[in-house]
């Protein structure tokens, strides 16, 4: 826990330093609780621990230091249903709360939705991976993060 007047209390110290250190271009994952993130973190990224927190609410923390990439048609990506999910109907609640945060953010593209192996494949190239307890199905998301302007870096 972070105790520092405008820093969401969530965000840990290794997550802000992430954060920080992430240059334009650079991806974050959110991973729910479910995804491999220690084998995935073996082949590359920062593995940063959120046990026990929701996706949901480290996102909400996290756009608010966080510039989402304008230069991309979307600086936000979850992992897509497989085939037998998508025949049954299953719904995902949880995107829709995504999809309101970040547009609370400033961004109004779409979720991309990314295969279940090239969702793992591109979060091995990731700058870290933040291993959440988030227990909703299809929980995990990749942040792209965006640039400041000038006049924002007083």
């Amino acid at each position: 826990m972070v105790v520092l007047k405008g820093i969401p209390a969530v965000l840990s110290p290794e997550l802000l330093y992430a954060l920080a250190k992430m240059g334009h271009g650079d991806e974050l994952v959110l991973a729910d609780a479910n995804f491999p993130a220690s084998s995935i973190c073996a082949c590359g990224p920062k593995e940063i621990r959120a046990d026990g927190l929701g996706i949901s609410e480290l996102l909400e923390a996290v756009l608010k230091l966080l510039p989402l990439d304008t230069y991309v048609p979307s600086p936000a990506a979850v992992m897509d249903l497989v085939a037998s999910d998508k025949q049954r109907g299953l719904a995902v609640p949880v995107w829709d709360t995504y999809t309101q945060l970040l547009g609370q953010a400033g961004s109004q593209a779409p979720l991309q939705k990314v295969e279940r192996f090239a969702f793992y494949e591109r979060a091995k190239k990731a700058f870290a991976v933040v291993a959440t307890g988030e227990t909703a199905l299809y929980g995990n998301l990749i942040l792209k993060k965006g640039v400041l302007p000038a006049e924002l870096l007083q």
